[in-house]
């Protein structure tokens, strides 16, 4: 079966090994309780999704193989470490309904990707897709906990705002709403080439001057602006057939 395996995916799925990995780090860092080191692998582990995307298209070796390894990573990373991580640091407390509510990000992430699989042939066409990605959803929790964990300067603490930040974001992983995905680097035009590399500079800026606090509210407004826009094309759609 291995001899199936395309000799150029040797780079791209080790990218998507390297994000497994991460998962597997920030696990271990949030069961020695440092969060913060915890977050920062699942960042890290988001970094290396991407770029094993953006790679495989590069040597044109995407393939069901890499497809199903890179959901495979996205589980442990992005399902099984942002859980383990919320219950860890915050909802440990609450027994059961703790660790009911600390699965809703494996749970619904595993049925997100597993509908992401289905739909695969759709999105080699389309330029977004239904639900919330669970990248995403990881890396919104994820900051939500570096945001507002062990912070000094953090006076309000809505620890309960945590609860319906994991709800809302395992429901929009199964949902109808669409979001963006990532366009292929040789898509992008000279004019969008250069507003995206200002918009990561100013991301880097704000963020490096917040020390990283910044990022929560950046991943809630994506999350929110999917939200959003769906209700705006609702609204229209309904004034349209009505009018």
């Amino acid at each position: 079966m291995l001899k199936n395996i395309n000799s150029r995916a040797f780079l791209p799925n080790s990218f998507t090994a390297l994000n497994a990995f991460f998962g597997f780090l920030s696990i271990i860092y949030a069961s020695q309780h440092k969060f913060d080191h915890a977050v920062v692998m699942i960042v890290i582990a988001a970094i290396c999704d991407a770029l094993d995307g953006i790679l495989a298209r590069l040597v044109n070796s995407s393939s069901r193989f890499g497809v199903e390894l890179d959901s495979l990573a996205d589980v442990i990373s992005f399902g099984a470490a942002p859980a383990f991580l919320i219950y860890s640091s915050y909802l440990s407390r609450f027994g059961w309904i703790g660790i009911f509510l600390s699965s809703l990000p494996l749970i619904f992430g595993a049925f997100r990707l597993a509908k992401f699989n289905i739909m695969l042939e759709e999105l080699e066409v389309k330029k977004d897709f239904r639900g919330l990605p669970v990248p995403l959803s990881a890396l919104t929790i994820s900051s939500y906990v570096y945001t507002f964990s062990d912070n000094p300067a953090i006076i309000w603490r809505p620890d309960y705002m945590l609860i319906a930040l994991i709800i809302l974001t395992a429901y929009l992983n199964v949902s109808s709403i669409r979001y963006n995905s990532l366009p292929k680097p040789n898509s992008f035009t000279l004019h969008q080439n250069i507003g995206l590399s200002l918009g990561v500079i100013v991301l880097i800026i704000v963020t490096l001057f917040t020390q990283g606090n910044a990022l929560f509210f950046f991943f809630l407004s994506v999350v929110l602006f999917g939200i959003f826009r769906h209700l705006f094309i609702l609204i229209r759609d309904y004034n349209n057939i009505s009018g």
